[in-house]
Formats: structure tokens, C-alpha cells, sequence
């Protein structure tokens, strides 16, 4: 079953393996989360549980808020998210979530929002070759033909200049190096989407 925990990103570093291979990693830092609700087949139509993640000032959530941390005698959190397909009798209202859920070797899903790059050409944003950079050239980075001449118009999904990063991505399959369950981080092979300090959501790998 989907075993999963919200956490935020501090950096990368590296660490050595027993075999003296030199392994980059990303760590996590997962501290203080807290199971607010718990969802079932009979009441809701899916198994999930509903944790929340850090704390936030009480004048900065409303009643309906405030009114269901309460019930899991917890602080507003300023993260909720759902963890689908758990065994919901694991977990109780109030429970606290730590790393130490994983262990070292676990395989890992890491959900994420994508540095944003901004207004971006073909090149950067689609990865599209550039044409000759000498004198007599005309053409250097536009984005190429926008398509054939008989439908008229530009075809939904051609790959042209526009916004890049800041989109929700999931990296699958990373391991998990280390759990440090004293300082609440984890230590994840490579890397994982977003800026330092973001929010990353890391469950069970579907695919493993």
C-alpha cells in the first residue's frame, strides 16, 4: 500500500556509498506531519488519508479551518494534501507522520512545482535545433514552420515560445540513500523538481 509525507526541500549534497561511489542527493526535510482526516470507501467513495504540513498563525485561517484542525487537536497547517490508496486503519485523527515510514532502499514517487524559467524560446523550452550561426544565415533560433499551408491555422500542441517551468512534476523512482529520523530528513538519490524550500509530496513509487 501507498505509504506517503510532505517535506521541503533544503538543497543537494552528496554522499559516499560502502563501495566508495560518490551518490548526489537531494534532502528533505519532513518534519511535523499531521493526519487530519481519514477517508473510506463507505463514507467518501476512496480510501485516503488528508495530512497537513507545518504550521500557521491561528488569525491566518477561517473558521471551517480552524474548526477541522481542531478535531485532530493540531495548529492550522498551511499545507493539506491527500495520500490515496492507504490502509486507513493504520492511521488515526491527531497521529503524527514521520521518515521514519521509509527506509533506506525504498523507491519513491517526488512531487513537485518546476523552477519557473519565464517567457522561453523553442530551443530552451522544447529542446529544438538551432540553425547556422554564420554571417550569411538568416535563421538562428526562430521557432522553424508552423505547419502546412492547407488547414489554415496553427495546430493545438505545435511546440512554440512561451512560459516555461513552474508546473507541477513527478519524478518517479527515486531511492531513498538515508533517513535520518532525529533531524526529520530524508536523503533521495538525484534530484527532484522545484527551487529550495519548496514543497515536495514523496509517497510510494507506483511503478516500482
Amino acid at each position: 500500500m501507498t505509504k506517503g509525507i510532505l517535506g521541503r526541500k533544503v538543497g543537494m549534497t552528496q554522499v559516499f556509498a560502502e563501495n566508495g561511489n560518490l551518490i548526489p542527493v537531494t534532502v528533505v526535510e519532513a518534519a511535523e506531519n499531521i493526519v487530519l482526516q481519514t477517508k473510506t470507501v463507505e463514507a467518501d467513495g476512496y480510501t485516503a488519508v488528508q495530512i497537513g504540513f507545518e504550521n500557521k498563525r491561528e488569525k491566518l485561517a477561517n473558521k471551517p479551518e480552524q474548526g477541522h484542525v481542531a478535531k485532530a487537536s493540531t495548529a492550522p497547517k498551511r499545507f493539506i494534501r491527500e495520500f490515496r490508496d492507504v490502509s486507513v486503519e493504520e492511521y488515526e485523527v491527531g497521529q503524527e507522520v514521520n521518515v521514519s515510514i521509509f527506509a533506506e532502499g525504498d523507491v519513491v514517487d517526488v512531487t513537485g512545482i518546476s523552477k519557473g524559467k519565464g517567457f522561453q524560446g523553442s530551443i530552451k523550452r522544447h529542446g529544438q535545433s538551432r540553425g547556422p550561426m554564420a554571417h550569411g544565415s538568416r535563421y538562428h533560433r526562430r521557432p522553424g514552420s508552423m505547419g502546412p499551408v492547407a488547414p489554415n491555422r496553427v495546430f493545438k500542441g505545435k511546440a512554440l515560445p512561451g512560459r516555461m517551468g513552474g508546473e507541477q512534476i513527478t519524478v518517479q523512482n527515486l531511492e531513498i540513500v538515508k533517513v535520518d529520523a532525529e533531524r526529520n530528513l530524508l536523503l533521495i538519490k538525484g534530484n527532484v523538481p522545484g527551487a529550495r524550500k519548496a514543497l515536495l509530496k514523496i509517497k510510494t513509487a507506483v511503478k516500482a
